[in-house]
């Protein structure tokens, strides 16, 4: 059955990727991620960190929300493990504060690492201090009510990208990238390589090589008709 956005469901038990390699990519980061991921599963730029210098790797514990209502956050702490991510969209857009210190100090208890939200959030200062990290598409202190199902642990949509519980989700100051449950070992393999090879570039750039010769463009730019002059004065046409 699809479950895609389909209300009034509590999944209890989700694949999950290790920690250890949840820990991995999130010291490979968002950026490196996402390029690893053949550029796929950014979230839009509207989802943004409320912290700074923190990156995050979890797997994901997705909340279906109605507008102007966090019921199911309450749902979703219960079936919380320790290195999950909440991962929340509403069924029709909202900004308001669906999310502040009193379910992070929950979530905290449970183990969860942060939350993602295409929602807006509350006790921006408070999550800051308690070290709760949080992506939110803004901050807004207008409050909600506890009335409506929703739904935990079905796919949704976040940030324009498909979530399916248990898919690893990183966060850092670069955004949002969520890879597949099932590509987690093929993407944080790659990602490793391209570590690799990005360190190998840096110590050469560093004793100041060129990335003109490095990436070899010489030819390439002189092909697109790219020419050097002396001076301005010797430019002629």
């Amino acid at each position: 059955m699809n479950l895609l956005n389909k209300k009034g469901i509590a999944v209890r038990y989700i694949p999950r990727t290790d920690g250890g390699k949840l820990r991995q990519f999130a010291a490979a980061g968002v950026a490196t991620i996402h390029e690893s991921h053949e550029r796929q599963g950014l979230m839009s730029p509207d989802i943004r960190p409320i912290q700074q210098g923190i990156s995050r790797a979890g797997n994901a514990v997705t909340v279906l929300v109605t507008p102007g209502d966090n019921w199911m956050f309450h749902v979703a702490v219960e079936l919380c493990q320790p290195g999950d991510i909440l991962v929340v969209a509403p069924t029709s857009p909202c900004g308001d504060g669906f999310f502040g210190d009193l379910l992070a100090t929950s979530l905290q208890a449970r183990g969860v690492i942060g939350l993602v939200g295409d929602i807006g959030i509350r006790d921006s200062q408070t999550l800051r201090e308690m070290g709760f990290a949080v992506w939110s598409r803004q901050v807004y202190a207008q409050g909600t009510v506890k009335e409506t199902l929703g739904s935990v642990n079905v796919p949704l949509t976040c940030g324009g990208q498909l979530v399916v519980p248990g898919d690893v989700v990183v966060a850092d100051d670069d955004g949002v990238v969520v890879v597949p449950h099932i590509l987690a070992d093929t993407v944080l393999a790659k990602a490793q390589s391209r570590i690799a090879n990005e360190t190998a570039k840096r110590e050469r750039m560093s004793n100041g090589e060129l990335g003109l010769d490095i990436y070899a463009m010489r030819p390439r730019l002189a092909e697109k008709g790219l020419r050097y002059f002396d001076s301005a004065e010797d430019v002629r046409d």
